[in-house]
């Protein structure tokens, strides 16, 4: 324990550079207080070697590695398996996977229908595990939202239309990361003597990894892992969520006061409070059925716009694949835009980082591989569909109206703004719409995000109700920071504490990917012997 509890401390070491506090607003005290630390992260996680005169992130190499090597040894996956993926969450296979012939690892003190306790979108059947739709949507409320919104349009204004080349590129490399760190963590989860399933990537690390013999480096791939990813809650599940709310909040209100964010920040953190602390089970309830309301309505909009301008959306493709292999110049050169492209896919789709697998590890099933099928369906979904769309709305509107020029700098502070400009020279007053949508998505994202900090949390310090409370607080605390600091400073942490992710999952998953390739073959084979 004394042990795990110093490595966390890690996490908060470059607090002891925090800037004195002067005079100032409160929003720009916090920004300078914080600002060391977000960029103290964002130069160790992102250092980079040089390759041919180009200076590319380890993590991205290893990022791409990996997703590329999982798509060629479980033979294109994205292709192979998307059809079944599609007839799975259609139910069309519920036949061969009844949960009657499913016996848990645990002797449940719960009757059926009974509600578990801090089970992610789990509520009353079956001892509290989910069908595969709703493990999807769980995991997609974390990732569809603000990153198709804001961190596309961070990814567009600085890296230029040849990024979303490289945002589709993420996506579908992504599909075969996401596949097997599902089916792994389905495999690997644990099922608490109450019901609770608990899942991701410190089991599988853990537990798969001892399995292989090398349950060392297992333990410590695990523990590292669960400090990261409550950095992640913390960043880009709640700071960056916090920040661009309040962001698109002052904008359409047009607030000037400096304190603002600070201020927004407190009612948000209430908001949230009230629901992590008291009763998601209830209030969780009525995000889900309006956060994909508004996510509806945003493709609708972005539909809307992309067929009034469908006469342009031949130069934008033409853009888009032009400036992926010869940028214009100052958009940073041709890795320049490729990184900016797969930094902002891999933080929307969040493939390879290992968090929608504790999400999908809840899920009603005895073939761990099925979930891993679906699961795949996420990056298309989020990436590949509906980055690209909000991609083309910016340059499409852009080309129609010169809203901002490409490679400005001073666009790295603006993110949904951007996007809310761009709709709106289409769609006048969409950005009425458009906040709230912003302000459902990142209440959205930050439950979702809440428990994957929380499954981290308890992994390192127990199960107690203590434990629990501390993280709770230490969340809603992060809710006001993020509201009151710039985009800049949230946007490098965020993307520092989840890519971290990606180096002690990435690494197991090579590791166990043989394991993934039993369990693929197992469930394809019950398919076929049922005859479907």
């Amino acid at each position: 324990m004394k042990q795990k509890i110093a490595l966390f401390t890690i996490l908060l070491w470059p607090a002891i550079s925090l800037a004195q506090q002067a005079p100032k607003g409160i929003d720009q005290r916090i920004e300078e207080m914080f600002k060391p630390i977000s960029d103290f992260w964002w130069n160790l996680v992102f250092t980079s070697i040089n390759i041919a005169g180009y200076d590319i992130p380890i993590v991205l190499i290893l990022l791409i590695l990996g997703a590329t090597y999982f798509t060629f040894y479980f033979k294109f996956p994205q292709i192979k398996l998307f059809k079944t993926a599609i007839k799975i969450v259609a139910g069309k296979y519920d036949s061969i996977d009844q949960h009657d012939s499913y016996k848990p690892a645990y002797d449940p003190l719960v009757e059926p229908h009974e509600d578990i306790p801090e089970t992610i979108k789990i509520e009353g059947e079956h001892h509290g595990e989910v069908s595969h739709f709703q493990a999807l949507s769980a995991a997609l409320s974390a990732t569809v939202g603000l990153g198709n919104i804001a961190g596309v349009a961070v990814a567009i204004a600085i890296g230029g239309p040849g990024a979303t080349f490289w945002m589709i590129l993420a996506g579908l490399l992504g599909m075969a990361s996401k596949f097997t760190e599902c089916t792994l963590g389905v495999k690997y989860r644990d099922i608490g003597k109450d019901g609770t399933v608990y899942g991701g990537p410190m089991y599988y690390l853990k537990k798969g990894l001892k399995e292989i013999g090398k349950g060392s480096l297992g333990k410590f791939l695990a523990v590292f892992f669960a400090i990261m990813v409550v950095g992640g809650s913390f960043g880009g599940g709640n700071m960056f969520q916090a920040n661009q709310a309040a962001a698109q909040f002052k904008k359409l209100f047009h607030i000037t006061n400096p304190n603002a964010g600070s201020y927004f920040g407190i009612v948000l953190a209430i908001i949230v409070g009230i629901v992590i602390i008291g009763g998601i089970k209830r209030i969780g309830k009525v995000a889900e059925k309006i956060v994909p309301f508004m996510a509806v309505l945003y493709v609708g909009a972005a539909l809307l716009i992309l067929l009034l301008n469908v006469n342009l959306l031949p130069e934008a493709f033409k853009q888009i694949v032009m400036q992926a292999f010869t940028p214009a110049a100052g958009l940073g050169g041709f890795m320049g835009v490729l990184i900016q492209g797969f930094r902002r896919g891999t933080f929307s789709n969040e493939a390879g980082v290992g968090s929608a697998a504790i999400a999908h590890s809840a899920v009603k099933t005895k073939y761990p591989a099925s979930e891993g099928i679906v699961a795949l369906l996420e990056p298309f979904i989020d990436t590949v569909v509906i980055c690209t769309m909000t991609a083309l709305v910016l340059i499409i509107t852009n080309l129609k109206y010169g809203l901002f020029n490409y490679g400005d700098g001073s666009l790295d502070g603006k993110g949904v703004e951007l996007t809310a400009t761009a709709f709106d020279a289409v769609i006048p007053h969409f950005s009425i719409i458009l906040t709230i949508a912003v302000i459902l998505f990142a209440f959205s994202t930050m439950l979702s995000w809440s428990y994957y900090g929380l499954q981290g949390w308890k992994f390192i310090f127990g199960r107690s109700k203590k434990a629990d409370v501390v993280y709770k607080l230490l969340f809603l605390f992060f809710v006001f920071v993020g509201s009151s600091v710039k985009l800049g400073s949230v946007l490098n942490f965020s993307d520092a504490m989840i890519f971290a992710m990606v180096f002690p999952n990435v690494i197991g998953l090579v590791f166990l990917a043989p394991k993934v390739r039993q369990e693929l073959a197992r469930y394809l084979k019950a398919i076929k012997e049922a005859g479907k």
